[in-house]
């Protein structure tokens, strides 16, 4: 482990995310909304903390070798959310505790978008939109950003970019040199916003909502500028330009590349995993919209379709916008939307959950060994679309899916224990460790009043459920410390 090297990176990292408290600070002056020295104060610590790593280190230069790419992304995460939560922390117009200023840092971040925070229309706007500026960091990874900038410093990151995306993400490399991968990636990313930013501005948002919500729509956050969410607009137009976004912030980025370049939608219809993830968010429409219909839950049919088309997409995606409260609907919809989002979107996207490639290969999974029980004797390969799966990729999905039901129950249970009950602790957990946000019980509105204890242990689960389980569970294994 070279720890010099991981020093200076880690510090280096620091300093360039103290950058993000200029917009702020910015908002800040021109609004004269008293919050300029809670973000001129956490710019300089965060800039001085990052000093203080990088320079007894800064002439160790050395490639960073796999292991240590996983001990920076770990480093990175937790102490950015850290990090993030100092303005929050400081600002006299929350005042938060540090528990929950650092669960909104992470929330944020990982693009989980549970909040602690009420009250959000009375609020100053630099605040409003450092928690915007937060989910769409993390949207596509801030690791990513910084491999796209770190060669700039004399540093390779390669090994930062397997870390930060492990499993079946097909096509990771779009361009020959990561650098350059990083870089289309967030052309990409940073493309969509602005067309969503327009679209919305266009709908009736204001600029600054327009900018806030194509953040957190494009990133699959589901943070808002309003108490409200996207109800607060009350428009059909803004709900379909934000449900139209959230499927394609959910589809896979390495698509959204290859059509731009070739000026052509052919990769779109080829991919198998979009076909199914498509099928998926159509199936749960449809199981909503006609419950919604049958039970007479609102006063004419155009309103259920609306709404359940949205929050299907919005909760099945993990992006976790809301018109309605959801978890008011009749008997099984709300859970079935909470299962939704196990699956998620598509793998090399910005969304949580399992994604459906994984979910996809689970299923074929099970029906080879249906198969095999009635002809044993017989040889079934499993294909997405005409080509077939290594089996390596197989047994790694099963070794995700089994880790990552171990955590989740694990980790539950510690939410019960603290004193929550079954339903907060069950819709809790999938809502942080999914990236989701909204959950049912005592947190279907927000997770205020949750005990201290239960808020560390979701921020563990957003963590682990943005990184996929194992690049932090990987640094508790004791063949990851032997040399």
């Amino acid at each position: 482990m070279q720890f010099l090297v991981i020093q200076r990176i880690t510090g280096l990292l620091l300093i360039l995310f103290s950058l993000t408290m200029v917009p702020p600070i910015c908002f800040s002056i021109y609004y004269n909304d008293g919050t300029f020295i809670p973000f001129v104060s956490a710019l300089f610590l965060i800039l001085f903390t990052g000093v203080i790593f990088w320079f007894p280190a800064r002439l160790h230069r050395k490639e960073l070798r796999l292991k240590d790419g996983f001990m920076v992304v770990m480093l990175f995460w937790v102490v950015l959310g850290i990090s993030g939560a100092v303005p929050i922390f400081l600002s006299d117009r929350l005042q938060l505790s540090f528990t929950d200023a650092v669960f909104e840092s992470i929330s944020g971040l990982t693009t989980t978008g549970a909040t602690v925070i009420t009250g959000l229309d009375h609020l100053p706007r630099s605040i409003l939109f450092y928690r915007q500026e937060l989910q769409w960091l993390g949207g596509m990874g801030i690791i990513v950003l910084a491999v796209a900038i770190l060669p700039l410093l004399g540093i390779g990151g390669m090994q930062l970019y397997r870390a930060e995306t492990p499993g079946p993400i097909k096509d990771s490399k779009l361009t020959p040199r990561i650098t350059e991968t990083a870089k289309v990636l967030w052309y990409v990313y940073l493309s969509l916003t602005i067309i969503c930013a327009i679209c919305y501005w266009l709908a009736g948002m204001d600029l600054f909502d327009a900018i806030g919500h194509s953040f957190s729509t494009i990133s699959i956050g589901g943070f808002s500028t309003h108490d409200q969410s996207l109800g607060y607009f009350n428009s059909q137009t803004i709900d379909a330009i934000a449900v139209f976004f959230m499927i394609i912030a959910g589809t896979n980025f390495t698509l959204h590349f290859v059509a731009w370049r070739s000026m052509s939608l052919h990769g779109y219809i080829l991919d198998y995993e979009l076909k199914v993830y498509l099928k998926i968010l159509a199936g749960i429409c449809i199981v909503s919209c006609g419950y919604l219909i049958m039970e007479n839950v609102y006063a004419d049919k155009m309103t259920a379709i609306t709404h359940g088309i949205f929050q299907t997409v919005s909760i099945t995606t993990t992006t976790g916008f809301t018109t309605t409260s959801y978890a008011a609907w009749p008997t099984f919809l709300p859970v079935l939307l909470i299962f939704g989002s196990f699956v998620g979107a598509c793998a090399g996207s910005t969304c949580g959950g399992l994604k459906v490639i994984r979910v996809l290969l689970l299923y074929k999974q099970g029906m080879r060994e249906i198969k095999k029980l009635v002809h044993p004797s017989a040889i079934f390969t499993i294909k997405l679309g005409d080509k077939p799966v290594e089996e390596t990729v197989i047994n790694a999905v099963w070794g995700f899916f089994a880790v990552y039901t171990v955590v989740f129950a694990f980790l539950m249970l510690l939410l019960m224990a603290s004193g929550l009950d079954q339903v907060t602790a069950f819709s809790a957990m999938v809502a942080c460790m999914n990236n989701l946000g909204p959950g049912l019980g005592d947190v279907s509105a927000n997770y205020s009043g949750i005990n201290t204890f239960s808020k560390w242990v979701l921020c563990v689960a957003m963590l682990l459920g943005r990184l996929e389980i194992f690049t932090l569970l990987v640094l508790l294994s004791p063949t990851f410390w032997r040399k």
